[in-house]
């Protein structure tokens, strides 16, 4: 294939959208490597002064007031593509996006996240945009924002999404169920006993990865350590607490005064390496985290799910068996309990991961993109 400009535009509110968007551009850079490839943030493209305070609200929100983001995600769910909301949000940036886009002339564009692609889709539809669109949808659920007419593809993370884009209209040639693309480190063999050592993980305990996302969201945190810090049996601890630098300062006494070794980080870049020692992960909802883990064959334990698309992921990975969710501090401590005594309901959750994916989702997205460019 021939140089390619490709323009991936993400948003950074949570990490997925964005990490969705890097695994692509990986992937396709080692299928093309002379690409030209801009990522854009869309919404800070817009306006930076109102992608911050948004970005800010969204993550006050998710930690404190929960069920109202919750009751905002579903009330929105359905909104009608012809309705007054839609129209609008379909017009925003609009004259701002065509006109970058004609500068750098793309072969195709590339949307991680849902708005920016409900705008080139009606652009599309107009015949006002020549190039392609693909949309890559992050979540395990389908929500009214994915759903545009104009999209030329579609790549989405199982049958579910492909169903419930299809039950409104989506034609189903334009879908391809590839897996939510992670970053193709997540797909390559790594050594345990290696890492193991690098960290100084013990080989004959379990593993617990605990992981509070990119901003410290995952409520409950010090309390899912203090458990494991507290075991009878034995077991070590992960901690990765993002970027949140208080609750990484909060967890000093909890470490310290560990019965059972704990390993304690802040914002980390090796997420992969932290999962192939890993036996379990307790962690958010978030579709690349579920996906990401999913990929290693690492079983979940998911705690109060933010009510959302955190939840809609929850209920995927409940009902493939590749792991369990809690409401509770009292039920996730005896879950904890339960799964340090009862290793082999661990190990069946893991065989559960082996079969959730098709694998390999960023190389059969970037397939399914080639080909459309090259059809175009």
């Amino acid at each position: 294939m021939g140089d390619l400009r490709i323009i991936v535009f993400s948003a950074s509110y949570g990490a997925g959208h964005v990490r969705a968007a890097e695994a692509l551009i990986d992937e396709i850079r080692t299928k093309a490597p002379s690409a030209e490839i801009t990522h854009v943030d869309s919404m800070a493209f817009l306006s930076k002064p109102l992608n911050k305070v948004i970005k800010s609200t969204y993550i006050e929100l998710i930690k404190h007031s929960p069920r109202l983001w919750g009751k905002f995600y579903y009330r929105t769910s359905k909104i009608p593509p012809h309705s007054v909301l839609q129209k609008l949000l379909n017009i925003l940036g609009r004259r701002e996006f065509l006109s970058y886009i004609e500068k750098l002339q793309p072969d195709v564009i590339i949307c991680t996240y849902p708005v920016i692609a409900g705008v080139l889709a009606q652009l599309r539809l107009r015949g006002v945009l020549k190039v392609p669109v693909v949309t890559v949808v992050t979540d395990y659920a389908v929500h009214s924002q994915w759903i545009h007419q104009g999209v030329d593809l579609y790549i989405v993370g199982n049958n579910d999404v492909f169903e419930g884009l299809v039950s409104r209209g989506i034609a189903p040639r334009t879908i391809q169920i590839t897996g939510i693309p992670v970053n193709p480190r997540f797909e390559h063999a790594l050594d345990r006993q290696e890492i193991s050592q690098q960290l100084h993980i013990y080989p004959d305990r379990p593993v617990f990865l605990i992981m509070g996302g990119a901003y410290g969201v995952l409520g409950g945190i010090k309390k899912v350590c203090q458990l494991l810090a507290d075991s009878e049996v034995p077991v070590q601890s992960l901690i990765v607490c993002g970027r949140d630098e208080k609750l990484y300062r909060s967890m000093d006494g909890i470490v310290a005064e560990a019965k059972n070794p704990m390993h304690r980080f802040g914002f980390v870049r090796n997420v992969e390496e932290l999962m192939a020692v890993s036996d379990i992960i307790i962690t958010k909802a978030g579709g690349l985290t579920v996906s990401e883990a999913l990929t290693r064959h690492l079983p979940l334990l998911i705690y109060k799910p933010i009510p959302g698309q955190e939840e809609e992921n929850a209920h995927f990975i409940q009902r493939i068996g590749a792991g369990l969710v809690v409401q509770t501090e009292e039920e996730l401590g005896e879950t904890v309990h339960r799964l340090l005594h009862n290793p082999q309901e661990i190990e069946l959750m893991r065989q559960a991961t082996a079969k959730a994916l098709p694998g390999k989702a960023a190389e059969r997205a970037t397939h399914y993109i080639f080909e459309l460019i090259n059809d175009k």
